[in-house]
């Protein structure tokens, strides 16, 4: 996912640069969404792959 958020950012960055305001606003935001979900996920995977096993 984290792949994916650091595409959408180089789309943007390109578009940006090229002058497609509007392809490189809709980039970048998903990137952000992307970026947030990655986080989201992440910081649950610490927190709930941290367990002990059963004993």
């Amino acid at each position: 996912m984290l792949y994916y958020a650091v595409v959408f950012l180089v789309v943007a960055l390109i578009a940006a640069a090229l002058g497609f305001s509007g392809i490189a606003g809709t980039a970048a935001g998903i990137a952000k969404i992307l970026f947030v979900v990655f986080l989201v996920l992440f910081v649950l995977s610490m927190v709930f792959g941290r367990r002990r096993p059963s004993v």
